[in-house]
């Protein structure tokens, strides 16, 4: 059987640049990874409680431009060239 990754592993697999997707209401959205918040921060009127021990992964939609931050267990690279 496969040893699992530990989750720091899981948080170092994406980085600024890469592009990646994640399920919303709306289905499947690509974007690009734009950076890793590390502290609390605001998108727009959303709190984001980020924090070097529970990071949060700041990405761009490809379709609309917004940003949003998800948790790295929430995003997967696609294919492709950076």
């Amino acid at each position: 059987m496969p040893a699992r990754k530990p989750k720091s592993a899981v948080k170092a697999a994406v980085k600024t640049g890469d592009a990646v997707e994640w399920s919303s209401s709306q289905g499947v959205i690509k974007g690009k990874v734009e950076r890793t918040l590390t502290k609390h921060t605001r998108i727009k009127s959303h709190e984001v409680a980020a924090s070097p021990e529970n990071p949060e992964i700041l990405v761009r939609s490809d379709k609309t431009g917004a940003l949003a931050a998800h948790k790295p267990s929430a995003l997967r690279k696609r294919g492709g060239t950076r």
